[in-house]
């Protein structure tokens, strides 16, 4: 099988392509056929020695969709879908041919998902799910604030809270316009650059403030995103853009009685991360989710410049890796 490999860390000239044995799973594990495998940021970090805990030398590649060719017999035969922190980074991951995972983290794919779309969610929706569902506990009329709003986690993020019943406030380097706020389920979309957000969003909360921000930026935003909650609010963060090191009014906060949670998908492995993905399943057959917005295809061949388009932030969407 061909499968794309990296045997060093530092840049991405250290990506390609090998052919390798198919794997062959052990005892609790299946063998899948990848159809499609997108690149997620983490992907290329990856490689370029950013992430923590991988083993070299390793097949990159964190979620995928396919059809599980050797497995039990509940599964062999059946198109799922998977994601996890442990694939592309202790064990091979998505961008190959064929993936070796245990049984519990393959997962049935939505009959209303295509392979591509299906190989799209994984990392996105696992974080958004990880942060807003199981770690800020959204409740069906709280206003939630997510910054990032038209990226992967960020759009997903959005989706979630309104299928949740929250309001949605989202933030970017620009206010989007009406029709991909309305596609998102965002209720007031703004600038993160704006000299008037503040007022923006005391207008929208009744001075309330708001009740979560999942703030996918940090950075600048970090602060920002601190001052924007209502008392006893929740803060979610996920990654910081700029530096590592940020700074707030620490008696305001303990006054307000605020919350602050970081959260990473990574430790969570294939199977925690397929338990998700069931968790998540009903509403995309449901189309009350959609899979993120995708801004190419490309096969294996070209998958080291989609690593650079990727790493480069260009892409303005999921590009996805396809098998024929």
């Amino acid at each position: 099988m061909k499968a794309l490999r990296f045997e060093r860390m530092g840049d991405l000239s250290a990506l390609h392509i090998e052919e390798l044995p198919v794997p062959i799973p052990a005892s609790g594990e299946v063998l899948v056929k990848v159809h499609a495998a997108s690149i997620n940021p983490s992907d290329v970090k990856n490689v370029e020695g950013k992430m923590e805990g991988t083993t070299l030398p390793r097949t990159p590649g964190r979620d995928f969709a396919g059809t599980v060719v050797n497995g039990p017999a509940g599964l062999s035969g059946q198109d799922v879908w998977a994601a996890g922190g442990d694939i592309g980074f202790t064990r091979d991951g998505s961008h190959a041919e064929y993936i070796v995972i245990p049984a519990g983290g393959a997962r049935l794919k939505p009959a209303s998902l295509s392979m591509t779309e299906a190989a799209s969610v994984g990392v996105n929706y696992i974080t958004a799910y990880l942060g807003l569902v199981e770690t800020a506990h959204v409740k069906r009329g709280e206003i939630v604030l997510v910054t990032g709003a038209k990226g992967g986690v960020g759009s997903s993020v959005a989706k979630i809270a309104n299928a949740s019943g929250a309001r949605v406030i989202g933030v970017d380097r620009e206010a989007m316009g009406a029709g991909k706020a309305r596609e998102l389920g965002i209720e007031l979309s703004l600038s993160g650059k704006s000299q008037t957000l503040q007022v923006q969003v005391n207008e929208f909360t009744a001075d309330k403030g708001v009740d979560v921000v999942f703030d996918c930026v940090g950075g600048p935003l970090f602060e920002i995103g601190l001052n924007l909650l209502g008392m006893k609010g929740r803060q979610v963060n996920i990654t910081s853009a700029g530096g590592r090191r940020v700074s707030f009014d620490l008696v305001n906060f303990y006054h307000r009685q605020l919350s602050l949670y970081g959260v990473d998908s990574r430790p969570l492995d294939t199977v925690a991360s397929g338990a998700i993905l069931e968790s998540l399943k009903s509403l995309f057959e449901q189309k009350v989710l959609t899979a993120p917005s995708i801004a190419r295809t490309c096969r294996l061949e070209e998958a080291v410049d989609a690593y650079r388009e990727v790493g480069s932030g260009k892409a303005s969407g999921k590009v996805v890796i396809v098998f024929e």
